[in-house]
């Protein structure tokens, strides 16, 4: 049995280690999209200012100024932007610490671009964007980024009567492309904000799950266990007071209480066992999952009403099957089969020979097996047939109730 358990517990904890590492790898290469979305997408508004005062023949130098100042403001900007992945709903709108460089050379830049360009929008710009980048609640975010994006039209227009065409051709698209962008930054910061609600509200889910479950748990052995000790308090009682009168039926009363005790601890047992219990697809599954964890190639041939085979039969053989070919297989193949026929369910694993196979021919895990095998009507096979080693259980359709195997 203690084997059964840690081959279980391994099997389970290998499993929810997976899972849980794939969600994580999901969720932190969403947010490095979200995080690149922004910062490339400003980047590009960046490159164009470039390109339009390029073509607007302001000079190498303006050029070279404004260039210079826009790589500092992306490259300040970075730090609010990566800050936001980890921020807290309840963590105040400003963290000067943090936030007081990328205002500052936001400020600085947009002063000297615009002076420069002679523009609004890009004079406005620079600090717009940093301050969408601020832990702004919900609501008010979604305000401020309307505002803000209109205004940033307004200036747009402005600017294109000022400047007309004197300037060059790319002036309408950097306009667009400045009053777009903080709703776009704004846009990507939401939908991180809802995957991490989503995120937040599936671990509160489970951790609900859990607690429910302990409950019922506690409830079902308060239950029963309260009912059985009541029993055997009162047997007992009852035997101490036939004691000095009637012997035999105080006797009588004893092995009532013992009955009684018997009664309690299968019914603890049995209560165990159901709250242990894995759907029999899961534990095929897990097996596959935990033999390709430690590097070995599996093949899985499992039935589509593999959810109406005993579990309580084959969950254990399974778990320990797979114990065995980890502890005696070669670690390159394995190959796991279940399926229904002929009125008997057919589960089949197969691997190639280790340097301990010998041992898992004759051990006590097989012979275990075998008894359990035995106890629902079943039948174990072993084989070896060359390098492969093959273990083969099969267990009648309709699982043989306990009363049936007690009295076989």
């Amino acid at each position: 049995m203690s084997s059964q358990a840690e081959s279980a517990a391994a099997v389970s904890a290998a499993a929810e280690a997976r899972s849980a590492l794939r969600l994580t790898r999901s969720i932190s290469a969403t947010w490095w999209y979200v995080a690149l979305a922004v910062v490339v997408f400003q980047f590009f508004v960046l490159t164009l200012l470039v390109s339009v005062l390029v073509e607007g023949s302001y000079g190498t130098a303006t050029v070279v100024a404004v260039g210079v100042g826009g790589l500092l403001w992306w490259l300040v900007s970075l730090v609010p932007i990566f800050d936001y992945r980890h921020r807290a709903a309840e963590a105040p709108l400003l963290v000067w610490r943090r936030h007081l460089p990328s205002l500052v050379v936001g400020v600085a830049f947009g002063l000297g671009a615009g002076l420069v360009t002679g523009s609004w929008v890009v004079g406005t710009l620079p600090v717009v964007q940093v301050l969408m980048l601020l832990n702004w609640p919900p609501g008010l975010r979604l305000r401020t980024v309307l505002a803000v994006t209109v205004l940033l039209v307004a200036l747009g227009i402005i600017d294109l009567r000022a400047i007309g065409d004197l300037a060059g051709t790319s002036w309408p698209q950097l306009i667009f492309m400045c009053a777009t962008l903080p709703i776009i930054t704004v846009s990507s910061l939401w939908w991180w904000d809802v995957l991490v609600a989503l995120d937040q509200a599936r671990i509160s889910e489970a951790r609900l799950a859990a607690t429910q479950e302990r409950l019922r748990l506690a409830t079902d052995v308060h239950d029963l266990q309260g009912h059985h000790l009541q029993v055997v308090a009162l047997q007992l009682e009852l035997a101490e007071r036939l004691m000095p009168r009637d012997a035999e039926a105080g006797m009588e009363q004893l092995r009532a209480a013992r009955v009684s005790v018997d009664d309690a601890r299968q019914g603890t047992r049995d209560l165990a066992t159901r709250f242990r219990s894995v759907p029999l697809r899961d534990e095929l599954a897990n097996a596959v999952d935990l033999l390709r964890a430690a590097g070995t190639r599996v093949e899985s041939v499992v039935d589509p009403d593999a959810a109406q085979a005993p579990a309580s039969a084959l969950g254990p053989v399974i778990r320990e099957t797979t114990t065995n070919v980890l502890r005696h297989g070669g670690g390159r193949w394995a190959r796991l089969s279940l399926a229904r026929s002929d009125g008997v369910w057919r589960y089949e694993i197969s691997n190639d020979v280790g340097a301990t196979a010998h041992e898992a021919g004759g051990g006590a895990g097989l012979e275990g097996l075998a008894r359990r095998a035995a106890e629902v009507e079943g039948v174990l096979h072993v084989r070896r047939e060359g390098q492969t080693f093959t273990v083969v259980v099969t267990v009648p359709t309709e699982e043989v109730p306990v009363e049936g195997r007690v009295a076989g």
